[in-house]
């Protein structure tokens, strides 16, 4: 019996090994691409690439927003999406609604087919907590499909009356959202203050294990506490929320409950241990970094 552990050990750290020496490879090339990943050290002034990240990708579409604000203001309740925008854009010369249009269509091309390759990707990193899985082409292919076989089945049946719809189906988007963000803000912010040994991350017998419970627990219960105080457009009305007069106030239910039932829940973690594992880990894969690029 004794032998057979010390053999699972050896086994547990080789595939522990394995998987840091996969991290440092991928930190250590991707370092010294061009598309370079600074560390906290050695960019003082990463607050600015931030800034210039968050605001050119928030700003990319709040114009449109308040474009699409605007047209609809303007047109009333006789709104139309495709009438009104050719309707808006025809007023400034004769055709321009129609370019428009046409250059709407191509940006919800681009939209549509990242939404696809996101929702394969989300497929495949699913299917991989379960069952260990090759992102091949063939596979990548095969969840893309499915992807858009499901957006294809759910549109069509959203259809008959397609914008109190798709409100009802942003709203659930919304609440699952909720417990999910407590639950990562606590962590980063308050458990773990934002020390994470990476390389961990992909092992699945490592520190973390292959299912966070704490996380799944918090969540599930936060979720569960707001499902009384759901006002879901025309699909449901929680009991809470029907005698508020339809008032929502499940983010203030759901967000502080998952938020302190996972911190009371992680009190147990030798939060310090990982801590010195991360600064270990990290320290490695600058120094594989460094010697990546010195060669």
């Amino acid at each position: 019996m004794r032998a057979r552990s010390a053999r699972a050990c050896a086994r547990a750290r080789v595939r522990a090994e394995q998987s840091r020496a996969q991290c440092v490879r991928v930190f250590a090339a991707t370092r010294s691409a061009h598309l370079r990943l600074p560390s906290r050290r050695c960019l003082p002034g990463r607050d600015v690439h931030f800034y210039w990240t968050y605001f050119g990708s928030a700003l990319g579409g709040i114009w449109l927003m308040v474009l699409g604000s605007l047209l609809a203001a303007w047109a009333g309740k006789d709104f139309e999406t495709v009438k009104s925008i050719n309707s808006a854009g025809d007023k400034v010369f004769s055709g321009f609604g129609a370019i428009v249009l046409l250059f709407a269509v191509l940006g919800l091309v681009s939209v549509t087919a990242l939404n696809m390759y996101g929702g394969s990707l989300t497929l495949i990193s699913a299917i991989d907590s379960i069952r260990r899985v090759r992102p091949t082409l063939g596979v990548r292919l095969v969840t893309i499909g499915l992807t858009a076989a499901l957006s294809l089945v759910g549109a069509l049946a959203a259809t008959s009356n397609f914008l109190e719809n798709f409100n009802n189906f942003l709203l659930l988007v919304l609440y699952l959202f909720i417990p999910w963000t407590a639950v990562n803000l606590m962590d980063y912010y308050v458990v773990r203050r934002g020390h994470y040994a990476i390389a961990e991350i992909f092992n699945p017998r490592g520190i973390y294990g292959r299912w966070g419970w704490h996380g799944i627990i918090a969540y599930l219960v936060g979720f569960g506490v707001m499902i009384p105080f759901f006002s879901v457009g025309t699909l449901y009305t929680g009991p809470v929320a029907d005698a508020l007069g339809g008032a929502d106030i499940s983010l203030f239910v759901g967000l502080p409950v998952a938020a302190a039932l996972y911190w009371l829940l992680t009190r147990s973690i030798d939060v310090e241990a990982e801590q010195r594992l991360a600064e270990a880990e990290a320290e490695e894969l600058e120094r594989a970094a460094h010697e990546h690029r010195e060669r």
